[in-house]
Formats: C-alpha cells, structure tokens, sequence
C-alpha cells in the first residue's frame, strides 16, 4: 500500500492526546482504540472530499459511538476538512468541535451522535436514502461493543438485512471494555459475529489495527451483495500509548499535563 497508514494513524493518536489534554475532559481509550479504522476509511476506501464536503455522491460515515469524537476530529483535520489548530479547541465554549459530533456546525461530520445505540439506524436510513435516489454512495457506521447491548441496535440489524441494505458497512470496536468495566462483566456481548450472522448479516473478523486487514475487508464487504456487512475488529483500548492500553480506567478520563508529557513522548518516539 502506497499510503503510510501507521504513520497517519500516530498522527492521528498525537492529535487525540494533546486535544484531550487541552480539554480537560473527553475519551481516550475508544478514541485510541478506532484511529486505524478511521485512518483506512478516511485515507483510502471513502469516496470523500474535503472541499466539498456536502457532495450528494459522498459516502458517508456514522460515528455511532460519539464519545469517540477526539479521533473522528483528528481525522477529519488531518483530511483537510478544517485547520488542525482547531482540534486544540476540543470541549471548549464556542468551539465547533464539542464531546460529541455535531453535524450543523463541523465540516466533514455526518450525524450528530452522541446517545449510544442509534447510529446503526440513521445508517440504514441513509442508505435507503442513497437507494430511492439511485445513488452508490456507502454508508460506514462505528459502533462500540459496548454500545451493541442496546436493544435498538439489534431492531436495525433486523431492518439492514431486511431490506438488504448492502451499501451499509459497520465496525465493531470490539476493544472488551466500557465505562463500568468489561463487556462480560456489564452484559456479555460475545459471540458479536454468531449474532449478526443470525441477523442476516455478512460477517468478517479481523484485527482492527492491522490496515491490510481493515482494507482487505473493506473491498471484500463491497463485493457482497443483497445482505448488510459488519467487521468485527478486535481492538485494544487505548491503543498505542502502553499506560492506557486494556486500562478500563481511560475509558472517560483525560490525561493531565504530566501524563500527556509521557504519552506524547511514546507516540513521537522519543
């Protein structure tokens, strides 16, 4: 691959890092945990672009797990959709980049999220949207394993493979933790793939920080016809900084200035 994933994704976690760290407030550990599957999407699969960022025939991408926003934000920046000396601005009074996406006020954003458990179903609205305008758009939507114990994600997977919606591809990030601890000890959600299949769904499992994998499913998800498809990514939370990583603790927590000082030096390589 022509395209330095690893190094755009490094990018992407330094500018999560630091923006969090200005905040205050905010999520690491899901921001850290989906920066390679965004860095693929928006890199390379998506049919995006930034000078345009309303274009009908663009394909589209659901945040579904808003809280992540420090990632989706990074790349958006790193896209070129806004000046990167925004993200500094995360969280704070006037800022067009608050805890959670907003689409009426930040370029590049396409569903406001935030309330766990709806993206899947406004994706699914989009692609039946893109189907009686006889677009070819793809519609990619994020959701946590966490998020996945809501009971309105399981009413969409029934109505995506209902009607067939093929354009519609979601992630799992399948990181084993949330905010009150692991997924087996708050609701066990495994096996996410067994569920989906039973749904309907066109299932691939890969390592969700590997971007051949993440790529390599990608193209094999758009070749499937007639059935949604969801890629379960295994993942690990707080990835790439080593004092955050499986650490359930960082799932909402900033780092302070000391602690941002030690993560940055670890991503930069220092």
């Amino acid at each position: 691959m022509a395209t330095d994933f690893k190094a755009i994704a490094n990018q992407l976690r330094i500018d999560i890092i630091e923006s969090l760290a200005a905040a205050g407030s905010g999520h690491p550990g899901g921001s850290l945990s989906c920066a390679d599957i965004l860095t693929v999407l928006y890199f390379d699969k998506m049919n995006i672009n930034p000078k345009n960022p309303n274009d009908p025939d663009r394909d589209r991408l659901v945040l579904s797990k808003g809280h992540a926003a420090p990632a989706l934000y990074a790349a958006l920046a790193e896209r070129g959709y806004f000046p990167r000396e925004d993200l500094i601005t995360l969280r704070k009074y006037g800022s067009h980049l608050q805890g959670h996406p907003n689409m009426a006020d930040t370029p590049g954003v396409d569903m406001s999220t935030g309330s766990l458990g709806q993206g899947l179903s406004v994706a699914n609205g989009m692609a039946l949207a893109g189907r009686l305008d006889h677009k070819d758009y793809y519609v990619y939507v994020i959701m946590g394993d966490g998020e996945i114990q809501e009971g309105q994600i399981w009413e969409a997977a029934m109505s995506a493979s209902h009607y067939g919606l093929d354009h519609v591809i979601g992630f799992v990030d399948h990181n084993g933790l949330q905010i009150d601890g692991t997924n087996d000890e708050v609701m066990t959600v495994n096996p996410i793939g067994d569920k989906f299949a039973a749904f309907g769904w066109n299932v691939l499992s890969i390592d969700g920080h590997d971007y051949e994998a993440i790529s390599a499913a990608v193209d094999e998800a758009k070749k499937n016809v007639g059935k949604p498809t969801v890629i379960v990514c295994e993942t690990i939370k707080g990835k790439g900084v080593s004092f955050m990583e499986n650490a359930v603790n960082w799932h909402g927590a900033a780092p302070n200035a000391e602690q941002a000082a030690v993560a940055l030096a670890e991503l930069r390589g220092e």
